[in-house]
């Protein structure tokens, strides 16, 4: 798949205030600085659409981007930011638990784990909440720049090891880089397969 336009189509804090055109959503969602916005713009090519910042906690709001009138890229706020108030931390975890409890739309959700370390128990615990609710998801490892292929590759690893210690089956795996592009085709060449399926 390529991305030939991308317009955003509107902030919401619940799902009731989502986009009146119905079409399969694909959410991204990681902790705070992961690099999120940088990678759902360069899977977009467009380096100013979603808004990036040093200043982790930034997104507030659920933002829906309309992919070439056909998808929408949702792009979620992150979980696990330490430097906000009990009840801010409160609010968003409203936003994000509305959106992924009750968007009807959303296919897959892609979350986002820095490639460099550990995954941390913020991490375990929300993934293991989506296993719980049955919430269809897949592991972005970003920020793929930042380590050797070989380094790369040993602490994907390392972190794969602490899934297979609590889950049967492994969800899909993408590594990433915004920087260099990695990972930019096997993303999007999954979400057209999913797109495909349902036109079976």
């Amino acid at each position: 798949m390529k991305i030939t336009e991308a317009i955003f189509a509107g902030s919401s804090s619940s799902v009731s205030g989502k986009p009146g055109q119905k079409l399969p959503e694909f959410a991204f969602i990681g902790r705070s600085n992961v690099g999120k916005s940088s990678l759902i713009n360069m899977l977009c090519g467009n380096r100013k659409l979603a808004m990036t910042s040093s200043q982790p906690g930034k997104t507030r709001l659920v933002n829906h981007f309309l992919i070439n009138r056909k998808w929408y890229l949702v792009d979620l706020p992150g979980y696990g930011y330490a430097k906000m108030s009990a009840s801010g931390r409160k609010r968003l975890e409203e936003v994000i638990r509305n959106y992924l409890n009750f968007s009807r739309e959303m296919r897959l959700l892609f979350v986002l784990i820095d490639c460099r370390h550990d995954m941390m128990k913020t991490d375990m615990d929300f993934l293991d909440e989506l296993g719980t609710s049955d919430i269809p998801f897949a592991i972005i490892f970003t920020k793929g720049d930042k380590l050797g292929p070989v380094a790369r590759q040993q602490q994907i690893e390392r972190n794969m090891e602490l899934l297979r210690g609590k889950w049967e089956e492994l969800p899909p795996v993408f590594e990433s880089s915004s920087e260099t592009g990695l990972g930019k085709d096997d993303i999007l060449d999954y979400i057209d397969s999913i797109l495909d399926s349902e036109k079976d």
